[in-house]
């Protein structure tokens, strides 16, 4: 019998008004593939294609409909040999679409792995390790902040992501001047996301006073498509700059060995759902590994089942620096899953039970 491929649309509530300096989130829209094939029933493999508003390329009114679409060309095909589906996929042009190449390369994985959930055989996919993350701090009022602060310090982490550019800047400095207070540089490491806040004439200023702070990295200080004035910040910065928005988009590989041969950047963050899934954040490690360019990976925002996937990619690589994937206690409704946060590290307890009621 052929393989069928199925879509479900689920709207995740987060728990809290999600502020970054491009506005509040509320709810977010992800679509679950589910692929199947009647031979081997019971078996079921899912991937999700979750587009975020403001940033990702395919967020877009006809999303939804390019999904059921590509669902109806994959069933009418008949597929029943697990090469013809490879090749089918390989023939597909998603370079515009990334978060549906992300979800239905996902599943395929799933699908190749037995369904299991267990895209990779890792340590970290065997339940023996964990992986080290960074604990997220959502904008906020200055009260909001400091206590999510003192719940992620109690909770183990020893490296916090701040996503600022939202508050009046002397009151984010006030909010690092009381971290450092608690916690010197030795014993937590602080990472910035300024998600484009800062004007090109006045970043630089900016960072100087950050710098006080013994700040590890900035994301993305200014907007995106500035080569000349984000070259500049990361030639002149006392903190090391990563790049993440401006990678978004930029999918031929001599635009993309141009963008970190021209800015130069410290580091580059990577989000398989924004950049074009698993394959194209291999590419786009192996270009900065030769650049010596530092790197991590992140989630954007995905339900559990996007959140595992990147995870379980994350733990083929030997990067031992903390990756952002602290988004899975976001929602009141995510997928239940066995992923579970422990003194500041993600771990896969194969104990633990998938409910994927769909």
């Amino acid at each position: 019998m052929p393989f069928q491929l199925q879509y479900h649309r689920h709207d995740l509530q987060f728990k809290f008004a999600a502020r970054t300096s491009r506005g509040s989130l509320t709810t977010h829209t992800v679509y679950y593939l589910k692929l199947s094939n009647s031979d081997e029933p019971g078996i079921f493999c899912y991937g999700e294609a979750a587009p975020l508003a403001g940033l990702s390329v395919d967020h877009r009114p006809d999303f939804e409909n390019r999904l059921a679409a590509l669902c109806r060309t994959f069933n009418t095909q008949n597929l029943t040999l697990p090469e013809a589906v490879e090749t089918w996929f390989a023939h597909q042009d998603l370079v515009t679409w990334p978060a549906l190449k992300f979800a239905f390369e996902t599943a395929w994985l799933d699908y190749k792995n037995g369904g299991r959930k267990m895209l990779f055989d890792t340590g970290f996919s065997r339940g023996e390790t964990g992986i080290p993350i960074n604990g997220l701090i959502w904008m906020g009022d200055e009260a909001f902040m400091q206590e999510q602060i003192e719940q992620k310090l109690n909770q183990g982490f020893d490296c916090l992501k701040l996503k600022i550019g939202g508050l009046d800047f002397q009151t984010e400095l006030r909010i690092l001047k009381s971290i450092r207070e608690v916690a010197n540089q030795d014993k937590l490491t602080i990472r910035l996301d300024a998600n484009g806040a800062f004007k090109p004439e006045e970043a630089l200023e900016k960072l100087e006073k950050l710098a006080a702070y013994h700040i590890h990295s900035i994301e993305q200080p200014i907007k995106p498509n500035q080569p000349f004035a984000m070259r500049n910040i990361c030639a002149k910065s006392p903190i090391p700059v990563a790049l993440d928005e401006e990678l978004i988009g930029v999918a031929l590989p001599a635009k993309r060995r141009g963008l970190l041969q021209y800015i130069q950047p410290q580091y580059i963050i990577l989000k398989p759902t924004l950049v074009g899934g698993l394959s194209d954040c291999r590419k786009w490690i192996s270009l900065a590994e030769k650049m010596d360019i530092g790197w991590w990976i992140t989630s954007a925002l995905e339900s559990n089942i996007g959140l595992n996937a990147i995870a379980q990619f994350t733990s083929t690589f030997e990067n031992p620096i903390p990756q952002g994937l602290g988004t899975g206690q976001l929602y009141h409704n995510n997928i239940p899953s066995p992923l579970v946060i422990e003194q500041g590290k993600l771990f896969y307890k194969t104990g633990g039970a998938w409910d994927i009621g769909f």
